[in-house]
């Protein structure tokens, strides 16, 4: 009901459903063109002080190339090694966490397929010794 209300709102301030006047057209053009224009100029000197830089910087980068590619190279490493060393830190405490809660009795997921694995192994380690108590009682007979 409300909807209708301003549906029959709009149509008595614009004329037909949709429609707007022309000034809030022009007002609306004018501001997308300004906000626009003003982001293409900001593009425009981003991209010019960008290439005066890397002309600048460029002569530098090949005269201490020999020094900057392996200390790069090293601080590549240096940064994987800690995040890795970091990951699998997280990964133990929460492998740990996962263990404590299972021994202590309660079912943290993943807890039912272990138990099922487990049940599986044990039972096939019975099947095993079975047969090779049988295959042992027949090597002693004959």
């Amino acid at each position: 009901m409300a909807d209708d209300q301003y549906r029959q709102h709009q149509q008595h301030q614009y004329g037909q459903a949709g429609q707007q006047p022309r000034s809030h057209q022009v007002v609306k053009a004018a501001t997308a063109v300004t906000a626009g224009g003003s982001l293409l100029l900001l593009s425009g000197l981003t991209l010019a002080g960008t290439v005066i830089a890397l002309t600048i910087a460029t002569p530098l980068f090949v005269i201490f190339s020999p020094v900057l590619v392996p200390a790069v190279i090293t601080v590549g490493l240096l940064i994987t090694g800690f995040l890795a060393s970091g990951g699998f830190g997280v990964a133990a405490v929460t492998v740990l966490s996962w263990i404590y809660t299972y021994v202590t009795g309660k079912h943290p997921p993943g807890s039912d397929q272990l138990d099922t694995a487990r049940m599986k192994f044990a039972g096939k380690a019975r099947e095993i010794r079975d047969r090779a108590e049988h295959f042992g009682q027949q090597q002693q007979s004959s």
